[in-house]
């Protein structure tokens, strides 16, 4: 297939669905990753769609508002995800005081955290929910609650954490970059992600992030790298382990 008539395929794919992931492309079309990655700059550069994390959304739709679904954010590398929430569910001991961010792969931890003997933070509403069910003392965190992405924000929110100092902190994120450190896409969420990683131990704050995330950035920065450990499943490369502590679970 020619580059053009490719290009044209998905346009118009991304059209009909409005949201795709990259891997669904690949599927769909029957190319490599980096070629479907490549034709989605080029079509967004050319003013025809909006280039997203892991996909791309037709220029019209809502989710470009958002930066990607959080279907879309389900689907993008689900098994390497998982991989990391497994290993980071296991570093929970008795007695720890954890924060759980909001976000899919701390979702996904909770599916393997065992330990009763902790106290569990969350500013995630279906976080809190899925751990209480679990049997798990969970303290959901008070403020303001968004409708779209199900989590607590605001000042009060940010008082109500600051009150803490946890033992162990596990955030999600959308983005890690030299630059700009670790960013996500909401202002307000960014705010709460600052605050918790702050009033987390130095050397047990746990960046969750699968080996699509690096080199990407979203709008707002969150963090540095001082004191945080990257959790990843794949090794990114030698220019990023000289800048932050990072750890290959398989």
């Amino acid at each position: 297939m020619l580059t053009e008539e490719r290009k044209s395929e998905i346009l118009n794919i991304v059209n009909d669905r409005r949201s795709i992931t990259v891997q669904e492309l690949k599927d769909m079309i029957d190319v490599s990753e980096s070629t479907v990655r490549r034709d989605i700059s080029a079509l967004a550069k050319e003013g025809k769609l909006i280039k997203v994390f892991g996909g791309a959304v037709a220029l019209d739709d809502p989710a470009a508002k958002t930066d990607v679904t959080v279907l879309m954010k389900e689907s993008i590398n689900r098994a390497e995800k998982l991989t990391i929430a497994r290993y980071a569910a296991q570093l929970i001991v008795p007695g720890d005081c954890v924060y759980l961010d909001a976000g899919t792969t701390t979702e996904y931890m909770i599916g393997f955290i065992n330990e009763k003997r902790a106290t569990y933070i969350t500013n995630s509403v279906s976080h809190a929910q899925n751990l209480v069910s679990k049997g798990m003392k969970t303290l959901l965190v008070g403020g303001e609650l968004t409708d779209n992405l199900n989590v607590v924000i605001g000042a009060d929110a940010v008082l109500h954490i600051q009150k803490y100092h946890f033992s162990k902190g596990f955030f999600g994120t959308e983005g890690v970059d030299f630059k700009m450190g670790f960013t996500t896409a909401d202002m307000r969420e960014a705010l709460i992600k600052r605050v918790a990683i702050q009033s987390t131990q130095s050397g047990e704050r746990y960046v969750l992030a699968d080996h699509g995330k690096f080199g990407c950035t979203s709008t707002v920065s969150f963090s540095d790298f001082l004191g945080v450990i990257v959790l990843t499943d794949k090794y990114p490369g030698e220019s990023y382990s000289k800048k932050m502590d990072i750890k290959v679970v398989q």
